[in-house]
């Protein structure tokens, strides 16, 4: 176990009994938190952003989590016009149409801070231990990755700004895989191990892309 991710273990003894995150913790200082809602939703059928979940709607649970967490917060879209009630700047695609990578681009080019919280509009599980512990380990690194079931998650990861000329290169280039400038910038993947350490479920990767994922959705969670 590495020591920053004992130190956000520890941190688990300052929660309060319902769960929610001690003022105690503060926000994360220089990172941005930041939703990529650019998708289309073909799976779908409609924007899964706006869908109701739990008395609300995907994004605006996705907003709340990541709010207490990051003292600034974007979201990434090409029609901002559908999310009013976000009280947060809304800024769209530099090179519209290319992806995720496109997202995130925008979302470099526009932070005030040194860093961004990446995270789809369709993660609903924000895990603030895995983020915090993500967050603990970025000095001197400009992508820090956390590993799931199936690789490296790099919707749930934070980029420094420093990434902002390779991911520039990648899609000029015509790459479209977020990982495709990973070679070029200094990578820091949190291990499948030390991951499920802090979400024991890796329940912060489950997304929701298909109409049966979201009849499949607990309200209560």
């Amino acid at each position: 176990m590495t020591d920053s991710l004992a130190r956000v273990i520890e941190q688990r003894s300052v929660w309060s009994q319902d769960g929610k995150e001690s003022p105690c913790l503060g926000l994360l200082p220089d990172v941005t938190g930041v939703i990529l809602a650019g998708g289309a939703s073909r799976r779908m059928g409609s924007n899964k952003a706006v869908l109701p979940y739990g008395g609300t709607t995907l994004i605006e649970r996705i907003y709340r989590q990541i709010s207490t967490l990051c003292g600034e917060v974007m979201v990434v879209t090409n029609s901002p016009e559908v999310y009013p009630f976000l009280p947060c700047p809304k800024v769209q695609d530099i090179h519209p149409g290319r992806g995720p990578l496109a997202g995130i681009h925008a979302a470099l080019s526009h932070s005030k801070t040194g860093y961004i919280l990446a995270v789809a509009c369709d993660m609903p599980w924000i895990n603030p231990d895995l983020v915090r512990g993500l967050a603990s380990g970025r000095e001197g690194w400009d992508v820090i990755v956390p590993e799931g079931e199936k690789g490296m998650e790099p919707l749930h990861a934070l980029y420094s700004t420093r990434c902002l000329p390779a991911v520039e290169k990648a899609l000029s280039d015509h790459r479209g895989r977020i990982v495709s400038f990973f070679d070029e910038v200094r990578v820091k993947v949190l291990l499948l191990s030390e991951t499920a350490e802090l979400d024991p479920g890796l329940r912060a990767f489950r997304n929701i892309n298909t109409v049966q994922d979201y009849l499949a959705l607990d309200p209560r969670a």
